[in-house]
C-alpha cells in the first residue's frame, strides 16, 4: 500500500468526521480510584454487587462481560452514558453521552456518584478524586479478565524485550490499574483542527501547573503528575509520537495526517482474538506481507501470523495529550482525576478556551515568565510536573500567566451563556494559593494530616 493510500485511509478516519460540523458537543470521561479505607485490597465481589444494583437503579444495559461473567461496562441507551471499569475493577469510570452544556452532565455525575458512595459506605469503601490510587501497593492490580485488557497488560509487561532501545522503561506495567484521569472530548471543525491542536499543545505546561494530581506516595513525591511518565516510559512510548505532546508545528490538516502516519500500531483482531505485536509504524505495517502477533487462550499465550488489511486502521491507538479521534473530536487527555468538588474543572477549562485559541496563542507568545527562556513546550511540561520549579522561572509571572489564561477561559464560558463559568472558580483558588491538588496533598501530609482524611476530603 502506498503512502498516499494510507494517508487517504487516515483522512477518512480522522479528518472526514470533522467536515460540516455545526454544533459543539461535549463528551466527558471521569475515572476514579476505588479505595478500601481499611487499607486492604478492594474485594472485587463487592464491586460486582455494586455494579448489579447500579445498573438496575439507572437502567443501564450490559455491553461488556468478562470471562468470569462479571459486567465491566454498561450503557444507558436513553442518554448515551457508559458505566465501566477501566483496566481493572479498582478503577471506576463514568463516560457521559454528548451534551451541549455542562450542567446536565454534572447533574448526572452527582446522581451516579452519590449512589455509589452510599452503597460503598457500609463496606468502608469510597471513591475519591486522586490520579493515583493511594492503596496501589495493597490492591490486587490485575487486569479485567477479557482478551483486550489481559493482552494490553501483556504488551505493557513486555518492556524487558526492548533492552536494545535507547529509552528508560519504568517498572509499572500495571499502571492503568491504579491511575485515573479526567478527559473531555470537544467537537472541532476541520478548519480549526491545526490551530486548536497547536495552541492547546503550547498550553500544556500551564495545565501541569493547575491540574497535577498523581503522586506516587512513598516513592516519588517530587513528581506531581506521574501520569506523564507512566505513559511515556512504557511500551506505549516506544514510538514517542504515540504519546504525550507534539514537538513540531502543525499548520494544516496535511501536517496532522503526516504526523499520524508516523505513529505505530501494536494490536489488531482476527477470528475474535485480540492480538498484540511489537509496535510498527503504520506505513510500514501496511507494507508487510504478514505479521506475527500473540493472543491469550486458556490463560496461555499463543502466536498467530496474519496479513495486515486496511480495516486494521481501527486499531491504531494513540494517546496524545490532544488526540484527534474517529468521532470528529479532539480528546484532551493530559489531566489527572481531580478532587470531586472540582470534578468539572477540566471540562470547563477546555470548553471555555476552545473558541479563544487566537487570543490564547497571542497571550503565550507575549509571555516572558515561562516561554522565551530557551525551552520549548515539551520541555516546559516536563519541568512543571515536578514539585520544585527551575530557578529561571519568574514564579509571580507564571501565576499571572495562569490567571490570564483563566480570565480568558471565563470570558469564553460567559459568552456561551449557560453559567458554566462557576466550574472554573476552584482554579482561581489554586492560582491564589499557588498549589495544585498534588501540592496541597503533600503539604497537608507534611503538616501531619492523615492520608485517610485527604482521601475523604478529595472524595467530597
Amino acid at each position: 500500500m502506498t503512502k498516499e493510500e494510507v494517508i487517504n485511509i487516515l483522512y477518512e478516519k480522522y479528518i472526514r468526521p470533522t467536515e460540516n460540523k455545526k454544533n459543539c458537543y461535549i463528551g466527558v470521561e471521569i475515572e476514579m480510584p476505588i479505595v478500601n479505607l481499611e487499607h486492604k485490597a478492594v474485594d472485587f465481589d463487592t464491586v460486582h454487587k455494586l455494579t448489579d444494583v447500579f445498573l438496575k437503579e439507572f437502567h443501564f444495559t450490559p455491553t461488556g462481560i468478562d470471562e468470569q461473567g462479571h459486567i465491566y461496562s454498561a450503557l444507558n441507551k436513553e442518554n448515551g452514558d457508559v458505566f465501566s471499569y477501566d483496566c481493572s475493577y479498582n478503577n471506576m469510570e463514568f463516560s457521559f453521552g454528548r451534551e451541549s452544556e455542562l450542567h446536565t452532565i454534572y447533574g448526572r455525575f452527582r446522581r451516579y456518584y452519590d449512589f455509589v458512595q452510599e452503597y460503598f459506605r457500609p463496606y468502608h469503601y469510597t471513591l475519591t478524586g486522586m490520579g493515583i490510587n493511594p492503596n496501589r501497593m495493597v490492591n490486587n492490580n490485575v487486569p479485567i479478565e477479557n482478551g483486550r485488557y489481559k493482552m494490553l497488560f501483556h504488551h505493557l509487561s513486555s518492556f524487558s524485550k526492548y533492552d536494545c532501545l535507547p529509552m528508560y522503561f519504568h517498572h509499572y506495567p500495571q499502571f492503568g490499574m491504579f491511575s485515573s484521569a479526567s478527559q473531555v472530548q470537544l467537537d472541532v471543525t476541520k478548519e480549526k483542527l491545526p490551530e486548536v491542536i497547536s495552541t492547546f499543545n503550547q498550553l500544556e505546561p500551564v495545565k501541569a501547573l493547575l491540574f497535577s494530581n498523581s503522586v506516587l506516595l512513598g516513592e516519588n513525591e517530587e513528581l506531581l503528575c506521574s501520569r506523564d511518565m507512566l505513559w511515556e516510559n512504557s511500551t506505549h512510548g516506544i514510538n514517542p509520537h504515540n504519546i504525550g505532546m507534539y514537538d513540531c508545528e502543525l499548520n494544516s490538516t496535511d501536517d496532522i495526517l503526516n504526523y499520524i502516519s508516523t505513529t505505530a500500531i501494536y494490536c489488531a483482531e482476527r477470528d475474535g482474538k485480540y492480538l498484540n505485536f511489537p509496535p510498527v509504524n503504520i506505513l510500514e505495517y501496511f507494507d508487510l506481507e504478514s505479521i506475527t502477533g500473540e493472543y491469550l487462550e486458556n490463560d496461555e499465550i499463543h502466536s498467530m501470523t496474519f496479513q495486515p488489511k486496511k480495516e486494521d486502521i481501527a486499531y491504531l491507538r494513540t494517546f496524545k495529550f490532544e488526540d484527534l479521534t474517529f468521532r470528529g473530536t479532539i480528546e484532551f487527555r493530559s489531566c489527572c482525576c481531580q478532587p470531586i468538588s472540582d470534578v468539572m474543572t477540566v471540562s470547563a477549562f477546555h470548553l471555555g478556551l476552545l473558541d479563544k485559541t487566537k487570543e490564547l496563542k497571542n497571550l503565550m507568545e507575549k509571555d516572558r515568565s515561562l516561554y522565551n527562556n530557551g525551552y520549548n513546550a515539551v520541555e516546559l511540561r516536563k519541568q512543571l510536573v515536578n514539585r520544585h520549579k527551575p530557578a529561571y522561572i519568574d514564579i509571580d509571572g507564571l501565576y499571572d500567566l495562569a490567571k490570564s489564561v483563566l480570565d480568558l477561559c471565563k470570558r469564553g464560558l460567559k459568552e456561551r451563556g449557560f453559567g458554566e463559568e462557576i466550574y472554573i472558580e476552584p482554579l482561581y483558588e489554586r492560582v491564589k494559593s499557588r498549589m495544585n491538588p498534588a501540592e496541597a496533598m503533600l503539604e497537608r501530609l507534611k503538616n501531619g494530616t492523615h492520608i485517610d482524611d485527604i482521601i475523604k476530603d478529595y472524595g467530597r
